[in-house]
């Protein structure tokens, strides 16, 4: 989770590899995006981060607690697709929907962006989604530990649209119970792997915890590859290729 608080030292923005296709930064409010399409799409893009800021902050306006609330929320058949989206999400991994709230607009916008480009990343506070014809290679930033930086994740063609994304104990200004300096999740849309990854987070309180990845992976539903790294140990499970950076 990346809330609307903006992480301000964007260092992760390095993690993402996008050689070939026009990259662009596109701000409104807190949501700062790094795109990479087939071309310039800021306009386009601008108007889906409105259009997706306004789902959730309308409901909001009438709903506040599902701002604030850590547990899942119930459903809302009146609520805006994109809210509806991030309570399901999250209902299955006993976190909030906020949790998933950075993911779900990298979703939205990347693939509504598909209409125009047939191969799209969306960063969204070290959140991404991803859909290429061509292996990506992702960095992981991992905080003060040992391992930050010098391993990437392989992404394959056929494992896309793929969402990718991270929570932490030690980095950013999200709200983790976790001390993981980072947990990955990759995940059938960034939305799940989003609220997926917050929820791993949550539950990793030291390195007797690593040896629990694979159960609690297995449980998640929607959930394809996970990642797990703690000072200088890793724990991995699923569709995880990694390379040395």
């Amino acid at each position: 989770m990346k809330d609307f608080k903006a992480y301000t030292e964007r260092v992760y923005r390095k993690r993402v590899g996008s050689s070939g296709l026009v990259t662009f930064e596109v701000a409104v409010k807190e949501t700062d995006l790094l795109v990479s399409a087939d071309r310039n799409l800021e306009k386009e893009v601008r108007d889906l981060v409105f259009s997706s800021r306004h789902q959730i902050e309308s409901y909001i306006e009438s709903h506040p607690e599902f701002l604030t609330t850590l547990e899942p929320y119930p459903d809302d058949p009146f609520a805006p697709p994109l809210v509806r989206e991030m309570v399901e999400c999250t209902k299955g991994f006993g976190v909030g929907p906020m949790a998933s709230v950075a993911g779900a607009i990298a979703q939205f916008v990347g693939t509504s962006l598909l209409r125009w480009s047939k191969e799209v990343i969306v960063e969204n506070g070290g959140d991404i989604f991803l859909k290429t014809e061509r292996p990506i290679t992702v960095s992981l930033f991992a905080g003060k530990s040992p391992l930050s930086e010098k391993l990437g994740l392989v992404i394959s063609p056929g494992q896309m649209p793929l969402g990718v994304c991270s929570s932490s104990g030690t980095v950013g200004h999200s709200f983790s119970k976790g001390k993981a300096d980072v947990a990955c999740i990759l995940g059938l849309s960034a939305t799940l792997a989003d609220g997926a990854a917050t929820a791993l987070c949550n539950k990793i309180q030291g390195r007797k915890d690593l040896d629990r990845i694979a159960e609690w992976a297995t449980a998640m539903k929607g959930v394809t590859g996970v990642l797990v790294i703690l000072g200088d140990a890793m724990a991995t499970w699923g569709q995880i290729e990694l390379t040395a950076l």
